[in-house]
């Protein structure tokens, strides 16, 4: 079922994203950066293991990871989090939990496109990327 996200994704809309990154706690250069960047999202499969490649000018980050599996994660932001990603109903939903707080990525396939829904708090960012 991942393997339908496989891929090199671009960032075409992004909607609420800054709100989102307040939420999180970034501060005020880093969202300004964070808002003017477009990254390319490559994801790719060796047997169970998922890779999320994260390219854009202001930083790269890529996580591995098994569906289910716990592990570490250092996001574009510096947050050191545990983060968990599960297959959902066609969705792979990443739970990111540090310092009490917790953030949940949902990715879903919605007429070709990856659409990615950032929530915390309330706070739903959309951000939506088509397949290069």
């Amino acid at each position: 079922m991942c393997n339908r996200f496989v891929g090199t994704w671009k960032l075409v809309s992004s909607e609420n994203f800054d709100d989102y990154m307040k939420e999180l706690g970034v501060g005020l250069a880093t969202r300004k950066l964070g808002g003017l960047a477009r990254p390319d999202v490559i994801i790719s499969m060796k047997g169970d293991i998922v890779t999320i490649r994260t390219e854009s000018t202001f930083k790269n980050t890529t996580i591995s990871f098994k569906l289910g599996q716990q592990f570490d994660e250092t996001t574009a932001d510096d947050r050191k989090v545990k983060s968990v990603v599960t297959l959902e109903k066609g969705a792979l939903v990443q739970v990111q939990k540090w310092n009490g707080k917790e953030t949940t990525i949902k990715r879903r396939l919605v007429d070709g496109k990856m659409v990615v829904e950032c929530a915390m708090k309330g706070i739903v960012c959309t951000r939506v990327y088509e397949r290069v």
